[in-house]
């Protein structure tokens, strides 16, 4: 027989037990259309300390199928151990449930057999499917990227949930399925649809139409908003109501719902064949950030329009009236959604992302987070070639570890700021000073000391048997290359999972965890930004603050802005020059640090923690200027970069600090900005946005403003026959009134102005102005008669 071979993407994976073995299934994208590869038969395999041996052969008679076989593998702790190779891979979990009362465990017998297929052939998403008379084999292709088809789904109902109609876009059949019958025809003519409107008498018709549209149309990935938590979830609700199934999987096959152990409620819907995406989660992983992510701001956000129709209430009467009076329009409304999504996800690169993500992590192009699950699947198999096994979850006790170094910083103004920023810095370090489980457990037994890295608090590292610094490698110099061919879904992906690692080695949950490998990173972090300020101070600047990887440096005078890049590229390629020679001085090592400029801050401000002449930590703002002379002002961490503070007191931040920036007149700002406040010209600004984490009836001491309204307006909700609102948590908007906080839902008594005077412009206005001897109230109080 011939040998074929085809390459593919993995759209999504599974595997389950049969009486000949374990049968692994993987949906692959291809340029010949979707490709079920199923593996039969397959071997799973754990590893057991050689020292426990007997034990573990006392259990086999009752595990039939097991083997035990010898290799030159060892644990951490230079342990050999023996192979436990299973026919099928739920027999390792019932040996790891028998040993566990000896303390005996059966290392790495939690890798599913779908993921260690992957990783020891260096797997993440693309293969190369090879058919020939020895079976099927899949080898890696990471180079290839397929042309996925999209749907785009969305449903709308009434507020209890009830089914009113299900749109679906993007690929060739755009389509509503509507509950009921058409309205008898207007005297003008109908409005015109580009999409097919089709009307069913049922839901359970509904749900029928929708499988025969999957499997006609027969898209690869299922795209929405909050589609898994709430369209699938109410999809499958008024399927199992109604007596049928929703068969949304290739080959009509149904989701697999899966619980999240760690977030009540949180649903996965894992779809045979199919990638289930949904938005806010790939934005989040992507790194972006929004106030709020409703569909509705993040379209205005990203598209600069949007679909509103209302607040809540409103929105719900007007879903009820079209269903009611005119279902055509709730079917326009109903795909508008859709076409939202779809925009969203091409103008943020969202799908280009997840494909991306998928082949940089080795994770299904629908699991987000997973930084424990990426590192092990790039980790396990290139430690086995080092002749090692991974430990288990919980063989090291949790304790704490010094995170990030930030200096203490300088407070005040300051004209010709420049930050200096290490690029991947812990990477970077993993790099430099060969940071590495694997690394460690080899330095800590090496019995020639030229052989060893000596790291902070005693560690000791190998310098030629490690894994991670490789890996870093591979992906650093792959980022590289992403940003030359302006690649930016792969460049952030690549960045996003490097600069993760050290955080994996410091999470208890991961069986890598390890307090002295973690603080290897950070301390080694803490050294360099401080020896970068000795190097700064020496050459005659001021170091006013430092944070983790960056560096911020007074020019000691105001500097033209290609005056101050100069100086920034003189000391970037001074410091990255001092570095190589100091590191291959000290310890013979080769330098992977690498020092950037990052910004010009023609005008910086660092302002006090409030109530005291000690610098703040993380929070800044300054009037930045590229090399073309374009100036933008930057806030971090400040009232204005916070949505949990009111427009009134953003504005106002953003308004003073301008001023003062830009050399401008600012007290008669202050005065009329109060004037104008107690005047009521400000009231559209005075609304507080705050989320509530956690029921409301679990606030029994110390209830916050945002819970007191919450709780008056889900009382109002229920004397007017609304649903409530916020029993549950979410996010609840209000103002402070003379009688306390009051929610926009119902609002009877006047605005408290002296509380946003008091609380909201005041500790932003002292802070800005202490420094230049004025306060908020010397400026205000002289016009209070005035107001």
């Amino acid at each position: 027989m011939v040998t074929t071979k085809l390459k593919g993407f993995i759209l999504t994976r599974r595997w389950w037990d049969t009486p000949t073995g374990t049968d692994i299934e993987y949906w692959l994208a291809t340029d010949a259309g979707p490709l079920k590869v199923l593996l039969s038969a397959q071997t799973s395999v754990a590893f057991v300390e050689t020292r426990f041996r007997a034990a573990v052969e006392a259990q086999l008679a009752s595990l039939p199928g097991l083997q035990l076989r010898e290799l030159d593998l060892k644990t951490f702790q230079q342990n050999p151990v023996v192979g436990v190779y299973a026919k099928q891979f739920r027999q390792l979990g019932q040996l790891a449930r028998k040993l566990q009362p000896q303390n005996i465990a059966l290392l790495e017998a939690d890798v599913r057999p779908h993921e260690r297929y992957l990783m020891e052939r260096f797997i993440t998403a693309g293969v190369s499917v090879e058919a020939g008379a020895d079976g099927t084999r899949l080898r890696p292709e990471p180079d290839y990227r397929p042309v996925l088809k999209v749907a785009s789904l969305d449903i709308e109902t009434s507020e209890n949930g009830e089914l009113y109609s299900i749109a679906l876009d993007g690929m060739a059949q755009r389509v509503v399925f509507m509950l009921g019958e058409p309205a008898p025809e207007p005297n003008g003519p109908a409005q015109a649809l580009d999409f097919a409107l089709i009307y069913l008498p049922t839901r359970k018709a509904m749900i029928e139409s929708l499988n025969d549209w999957f499997e006609r149309n027969d898209p690869d990935v299922i795209i929405g908003w909050s589609v898994i938590q709430f369209d699938l979830r109410v999809l499958q609700k008024t399927a199992d109501a109604c007596g049928t199934a929703l068969l949304l999987g290739r080959e009509r096959q149904p989701t697999e719902w899966r619980t999240h152990p760690g977030k009540q409620g949180y649903l996965f819907a894992p779809t045979p064949g199919r990638i289930v995406i949904d938005g806010i989660e790939a934005l989040r992983a992507a790194a972006w950030s929004f106030p709020s992510f409703s569909l509705e701001s993040v379209s205005q956000a990203l598209l600069g329009e949007g679909k509103a129709i209302g607040d809540e209430y409103d929105k719900m009467a007007e879903i009820n009236r079209r269903y009611r009076d005119d279902k055509p329009a709730l079917a326009v409304y109903n795909i508008r959604d859709c076409e939202l999504v779809l925009r969203i996800f091409e103008k943020a690169q969202l799908l280009q992302f997840v494909m991306e993500r998928a082949h940089t992590t080795g994770l299904a192009a629908d699991h987000f987070g997973g930084s424990i699950a990426a590192f092990s699947h790039h980790y396990l198999p290139r430690m086995h070639r080092m002749g090692y096994v991974a430990p288990s979850v919980g063989d090291i006790q949790s304790k704490a570890y010094p995170g990030g170094y930030v200096m203490d910083s300088k407070p005040g103004f300051y004209d010709s700021v420049v930050v200096l920023d290490y690029k991947s810095l812990y990477p970077s370090i993993i790099r430099t000073y060969c940071v590495d489980p694997v690394g460690h457990a080899e330095g800590q037994h090496a019995s020639d000391p030229s052989a060893q890295i000596k790291g902070p608090g005693g560690t000791l590292f190998s310098r030629t048997k490690h894994c991670l610094p490789e890996i870093v490698t591979t992906l650093s110099r792959s980022r590289d290359e992403a940003k030359r061919v302006k690649n930016e879904p792969l460049s952030q992906t690549l960045k996003l999972l490097m600069n993760s690692f050290a955080g994996v080695l410091g999470a208890s949950e991961c069986r890598f965890f390890n307090p002295e490998l973690v603080s290897a990173v950070t301390l080694r972090g803490h050294e360099i930004v401080k020896r970068t300020q000795v190097f700064v101070e020496n050459r005659g600047y001021e170091a006013i603050y430092g944070d983790t990887d960056s560096i911020f440096i007074w020019l000691g005078r105001t500097h033209t802005n290609t005056e101050a890049h100069a100086v920034a590229a003189e000391l970037v390629r001074d410091i990255n020059a001092w570095w190589t020679r100091t590191l291959r001085e000290e310890q013979g090592l080769e330098n992977f640090l690498e020092i950037e400029f990052d910004t010009h801050y023609a005008k910086f401000f660092m302002p006090t923690i409030r109530g005291s002449d000690v610098g703040s930590k993380k929070r800044y703002a300054g009037l930045s200027t590229d090399a073309a002379g374009k100036e933008e002002m930057v806030f971090r961490g400040l009232e204005m970069a916070r949505s949990d503070w009111t427009l009134l007191a953003r504005q106002f931040q953003e308004g003073l600090l301008s001023r003062i920036f830009h050399g401008q007149p600012y007290r008669e700002f202050v005065t009329d900005y109060a004037r104008a406040t107690l005047a009521g010209a400000k009231d559209d600004l005075l609304i507080y946005r705050k989320r509530l984490r956690h029921r409301l009836d679990a606030y029994l001491v110390n209830v916050p403003p945002q819970v007191r309204a919450a709780r008056m307006a889900d009382d109002y909700n229920l004397r007017v026959g609304r649903p409530m609102q916020y029993q549950n948590g979410g996010w609840i908007q209000y103002v402070m009134t003379t009688n306390g906080p009051e929610p926009l839902e119902n609002r009877p008594s006047r605005v408290d102005y002296e509380h946003y005077l008091n609380k909201q412009l005041k500790p932003i206005a002292d802070a800005i102005l202490q420094p230049m001897g004025d306060s908020f109230a010397a400026l205000v109080s002289s016009q209070r008669a005035l107001f």
